[in-house]
């Protein structure tokens, strides 16, 4: 009589994305939508936090400013001064108030990508 009723509006709870990404020693959070180092918050701005989101969901893929806008964002975006690269020059002031500022690089192809030590690997403070 009170059967769930089947709907593809609310998905399984086995699908539901995850609350936490780790990258290194920083935890980004979806529900506060912010990033976290012990318990020190970045107060990570929400364009800030949707392009850790994305370069933390894979540690070390390379991605372009298209695929960044394209996947962090959703959304099509008007063209911004300096874009995706000015909001991460913004966000690494923040980083390295909280140690972590090596974790966003930049290749030699202007692609981005998040550099994560493995979980229980060494940290890079602790390799030099």
């Amino acid at each position: 009589m009170n059967a769930p009723l089947a709907s593809s509006h609310f998905p399984e709870p086995a699908s539901a994305a995850p609350r936490f990404r780790e990258a290194g020693e920083m935890t980004l959070d979806l529900f506060h939508r912010d990033a976290r180092v012990d318990d020190r918050w970045l107060g990570l701005l929400p364009e800030e936090f949707a392009l850790l989101w994305r370069l933390a969901a894979i540690a070390g893929e390379r991605l372009t400013v298209e695929q960044l806008e394209a996947e962090a964002w959703h959304i099509p975006r008007e063209p911004e001064p300096g874009g995706v690269a000015a909001h991460i020059a913004r966000m690494r002031p923040k980083l390295a108030e909280a140690g972590v500022a090596y974790l966003i690089c930049t290749d030699g192809e202007g692609r981005f990508f998040l550099e994560a030590p493995p979980a229980g690997g060494m940290t890079r403070s602790a390799t030099g």
